[in-house]
């Protein structure tokens, strides 16, 4: 290929072809469980988390409810991934070796925010959410109507590998990605370009800005015990018993059974199967089964 600026340019479209292609036929998961936030600053401030306004019967004049503010932020964070290649490679005509390389880089674009995603779910038995509580805690606070304050769990402590029941069905899902800019692809192949001049080196990269972060604690409930159906009903029930601060039923519902790979079994056993240790499954059914590669 002689080098110049025209094949140059044809040869970034063909690199953005394959990356484009990798990224739109990647399987992703984390869409599942968390809402996507467009992002216009540096950090951005989650105060209003907590809160879950009601309907009441309007008699006489409106009763504003004060919203409690939460110092809850998510600032986002700078990502990159790059590759050279040689100008010789070019040069010899031997640039389509690189198009699988590309293509995977559009599979790792696609799939960083599962990446992030299930990292922090994992994480969410040891890193605060909005109420100051980890995320999964045995004591998030929750006023009464009478101004006092309960302690309400949406965990199981243990040993194994964690599994996961989530309501996703709200406006806002359990878990947050935020995105400031979108993953774009670029190149730096001018001639006047150091990497080029100094070592021959044609640079190709995608970047982006964003970050993950923790919704409502209410709409999740994280096991580290087995995942057997006693575990599982007892999340379940608590979880449909969760309430406001007015001591309103908030009207959960779980919906989702996250896992990883080692307990896609049981998972499946419980959701699906009728019949377990010669007893109905009163459980098939009630929730879908998501088994993702990013957890245990």
């Amino acid at each position: 290929m002689i080098i110049n600026q025209q094949n140059l340019a044809a040869l970034f479209t063909g690199y953005k072809a394959a990356f484009n292609t990798g990224f739109r036929t990647s399987e992703k998961y984390w869409d599942k469980l968390a809402t996507m936030v467009p992002s216009s600053s540096s950090v951005e401030l989650y105060a209003w988390l907590g809160q879950f306004p009601g309907m009441r019967e309007w008699i006489g004049d409106r009763v504003i409810k004060s919203m409690e503010a939460h110092n809850y932020s998510i600032r986002n964070k700078p990502f990159e991934s790059s590759i050279g290649v040689d100008r010789d490679n070019i040069e010899d005509d031997s640039y389509g070796i690189f198009n699988p390389m590309f293509q995977e880089m559009g599979y790792a674009a696609a799939t960083h925010p599962d990446q992030l995603i299930f990292a922090l779910l994992q994480a969410g038995f040891t890193t605060a959410c909005y109420d100051g509580q980890y995320f999964f805690d045995v004591d998030h606070p929750v006023k009464n109507s009478d101004g006092s304050t309960t302690s309400v769990s949406n965990m199981q402590d243990g040993n194994n590998n964690p599994w996961f029941l989530m309501d996703t069905r709200r406006p806002l899902k359990p878990l947050i990605f935020q995105k400031r800019r979108d993953y774009a692809f670029t190149s730096m192949t001018s001639m006047q370009d150091e990497a080029v001049f100094m070592r021959k080196e044609y640079r190709y990269g995608v970047d982006a800005r964003c970050n993950v972060g923790f919704g409502f604690w209410q709409q999740a409930f994280g096991s580290k015990d087995q995942l057997g159906p006693a575990q599982y009903n007892d999340g379940y029930d608590r979880m449909m018993s969760f309430q406001s601060d007015e001591g309103r039923p908030l009207g959960i519902k779980p919906n989702l059974l996250v896992v990883g790979p080692s307990n896609r079994e049981n998972a499946n056993l419980i959701a699906n199967a009728e019949i377990i240790n010669a007893t109905t499954n009163t459980n098939r059914g009630l929730t879908d089964v998501l088994v993702v590669p990013w957890l245990k």
